[in-house]
């Protein structure tokens, strides 16, 4: 604290100091202002000192040396101003550094803060509040619905339906029976339910993490300034050279004079200007970076480690697409599913209800609705008894009919959560729910992979299948599923031995994890806060491709901060050299290296800029959304496409030639011309906007193969009236009808990559 004071105090009579001889100076007064400038130095080199004498008996020398030097020689050869602006540089800096340690001081309070202070504990028939310092092993609690799980437990009410994402990354809140163990930091996303204590406050899993948080930034080294590293070369050549005029001259003024020339001011300000000036550039992007220290750190990265839900998935359950019985309809069913989950507050049903009304589907208001907490919902709509939920709710012990069976494999393979829906007592379909990719995700891996990232390592705590599934389909270079946050920490800590690592996430599962890596990014848009305090870097926006936007903005930062600092090393060796051969006195050394100075700060603040991005054109929101002109409808096509293939493995021939009809008219009308209108308008477009062509190449292939499935389904559209159908026939067009809807829902979401791309370049 005392040190902290002590930095301040300076930095204040630093100011104080260029003030008043400011004033003194404009009055005409330069023996006062001399006297003002000299005043404001001499605290600093005598705080100066005692820092070198301390870091010398550490073993470490750094700019700091060549600081003493250049203020102590500015002022012996009655410079004053010069030493004046030095001492405030290093002072500020200093006091800077105070700044970021007490933020990160506040983040871990903040973290801290977020745990339950009471328990409601059960005394008999009476529920008393207790602080949570004062639960014992073997209490019987009672946690409200929407209350944080205070300790670790079991439950002994009949259910529990629970929120673990912040622990587990696992998006699909979980039901907790009797005897079944929960976790302090989980969140009651159900009714009200009692549990018995099973682990003080103090040992529970919440309180741990927030001890893994606070040992990993306790651990954390601390940031080695860019310019030690070359002043380490600086200051012993800057001796040897002043050393060596002497002795060649005789004379102490050109000694002087190169000393004086050697003011350290571009290894001082370059670096810290630059980083300074991209951590600028950074927040105007939604970045928050928490110091230059961390933009040099990032800049620096070999290895990115992701969180998976939130993270590289939306974080919550999303339809993936609604499975029917033979001769249902597939908006029907979710008409009826999400008009009867309208009486549910459960996440999942939420996500139902969103898809139905992003359909377009008028919901209808459902009577007599009864709920079964972890399993589903029963109710009346329109005079018939419906029921959505699990498969024992649904289907019980029947043997499931074969689409019901498919159903509950797709759902196996894709790790998502079935809903069966059911209209008196006769499943009609389901629905399938799962985590998904963010919109941005393969762009933003894409980004990493441009900006030099070597490796992307997933590291999450959902299961092994859904893990695996995310890290193929973004070819990750490994997938470490089924990790709890102790684990997490673990992860990072074996990469780091290797390379310097960075951590992604967003809840509080992550913070250790973020505390620990080299470099910790948090998307704070809608993340927990304490995986925002924990982290080094916080994306404002919601948007995963600004981890790439803020490497390479910490890589060019960083490129500048080299640049400005070697130049500026550069020219002072030639004005120290001059100077060392009499070309220069000392007041003609102190202009040359003022005017370095300036030079070097400008190349520093380029940094400020965004980077060049050559002479691409422009697009606006508006133009974006008239790219992405019928997308949407294309997609409710494509989902009748996909229940035609599912139609087609029990349909008669005669029912076959209908669906392959209908087929064959969805992607006449539909895929041949969207696809048609975006060669021949939208990508000629494309390519005055892109800086080349290559991408829309690859687009172009898959146009070509499109239409050439779309002609290869109208033939066989036209050929089965006219011959016997057999099942042979029928399976090459289920075939081509699925390898069409596969293509374009995939091409089409690479459109729409990027069309946001482009729109989101002309807005930076």
């Amino acid at each position: 604290m005392f040190e902290r004071i002590l930095r301040w105090t300076l930095v204040a009579i630093a100011v104080a100091g260029l003030a008043a001889g400011g004033l003194a100076h404009a009055a005409g007064r330069a023996d006062l202002a001399g006297v003002a400038f000299t005043a404001s130095t001499v605290p600093v080199i005598v705080g100066l000192v005692a820092s070198i004498v301390r870091d010398v008996l550490a073993g470490r020398i750094g700019v700091d040396a060549i600081a003493l030097v250049s203020m102590s020689a500015a002022i012996i050869l009655g410079e004053p101003l010069a030493g004046a602006v030095v001492a405030l540089m290093y002072s500020g800096g200093n006091v800077l550094e105070d700044i970021a340690v007490a933020r990160a001081e506040h983040d871990l309070r903040a973290l801290v803060d977020r745990a339950p202070r009471e328990a409601h504990r059960r005394r008999g028939d009476e529920i008393e509040d207790v602080p949570i310092a004062g639960v014992a092993v073997g209490d019987r609690l009672m946690v409200r619905a929407g209350e944080i799980v205070p300790v670790d437990g079991v439950v002994e009410s009949a259910i529990a339906v629970v929120d673990e994402s912040a622990l587990t990354g696992e998006p699909i809140p979980v039901s907790k029976t009797r005897g079944m163990a929960i976790l302090s930091g989980s969140l009651n996303a159900g009714e009200t339910f009692e549990l018995s204590v099973t682990a003080t406050a103090g040992e529970s899993t919440y309180a741990g993490i927030v001890k893994l948080v606070t040992a990993a930034q306790t651990a954390k080294a601390p940031f080695v300034r860019l310019a030690d590293r070359y002043a380490l070369i600086f200051l012993p050549v800057s001796l040897a050279i002043a050393a060596a005029a002497y002795l060649a001259s005789g004379d102490v003024i050109r000694s002087l004079a190169v000393m004086v020339a050697a003011t350290p001011c571009p290894l001082i300000l370059a670096a810290p200007v630059a980083f300074i000036a991209g951590v600028a550039q950074a927040a105007r992007n939604g970045i928050l970076v928490k110091g230059g220290g961390k933009l040099e750190a990032l800049a620096r990265a070999h290895t990115v480690l992701f969180d998976k839900t939130g993270t590289l998935t939306v974080g919550g359950a999303r339809l993936l697409s609604v499975e029917v019985a033979a001769g249902e309809d597939a908006d029907t069913v979710l008409l009826l599913g999400a008009s009867l989950e309208q009486a549910s507050h459960h996440v999942v049903a939420h996500a139902i209800v969103q898809a139905g009304l992003g359909r377009g589907l008028k919901l209808k208001v459902p009577e007599a609705v009864r709920e079964t907490m972890g399993s589903g919902l029963e109710g009346v709509i329109d005079g018939r008894r419906i029921v959505a939920g699990s498969r024992d709710l649904v289907l019980g012990n029947r043997t499931p009919a074969p689409w019901a069976a498919r159903a509950i494999r797709r759902a196996s393979w894709r790790s998502a959560l079935i809903v069966f829906v059911a209209v008196e007592g006769q499943p009609i379909g389901a629905l399938l729910l799962a985590d998904e990719l963010r919109a941005d995700t393969p762009r933003a891996i894409r980004w990493l992979r441009e900006a030099g990232i070597a490796r992307m390592v997933m590291v999450t705590g959902d299961r092994a299948a859904a893990a695996q599934a995310i890290g193929a389909a973004l070819d990750l270079d490994a997938v470490l599923a089924d990790r709890v946050p102790s684990d997490k920490v673990d992860a990072v800590r074996s990469e780091q031995r290797l390379h310097p690592t960075i951590m992604v996430g967003d809840g509080i599962n992550d913070a250790p994890a973020l505390a620990s890596a080299d470099v910790g990014i948090a998307l704070g848009a809608r993340g927990a806060s304490a995986s925002s305090e924990a982290a080094d870097v916080v994306i404002l926006a919601d948007r995963l491709d600004r981890v790439g936007e803020a490497i390479v903005i910490a890589q060019r930062a960083r490129r500048i901060a080299l640049e400005s600092i070697i130049a500026g090393m550069a020219l002072s060796f030639l004005a120290m050299g001059a100077a060392a051969f009499g070309l220069l006195q000392p007041v003609p050394a102190a202009l040359v290296q003022e005017a370095i100075d300036v030079a070097v700060i400008l190349n520093a603040l380029r940094a400020l800029l965004p980077a060049g991005r050559g002479k691409a054109g422009r697009i606006t929101a508006e133009d974006g959304r008239g790219l992405r002109h019928d997308h949407q409808a294309l997609l409710r096509g494509l989902d009748r496409l996909r229940s035609i293939v599912d139609a087609l493995d029990e349909a008669s021939p005669e029912q076959a030639i209908s669906l392959i009809g209908q087929a064959n008219a969805v992607v006449q009308d539909q895929v041949v011309a969207h696809e048609r209108d975006d060669e021949g308008s939208v990508y000629p477009r494309l390519a005055r906007l892109l800086q080349d062509s290559h991408g829309l190449s690859a687009m172009s292939r898959a146009h070509r193969e499109i239409l050439h499935l779309a002609r290869l389904l109208g033939r066989l559209a036209e050929e089965l009236p006219s011959e016997h159908v057999d099942r042979y026939m029928i399976r090459d067009a289920q075939r081509v009808i699925e390898a069409i809807e596969t293509l374009v829902r995939m091409h089409t979401a690479q459109e729409d990559d990027i069309y946001e791309a482009v729109a989101a370049r002309s807005a930076a």
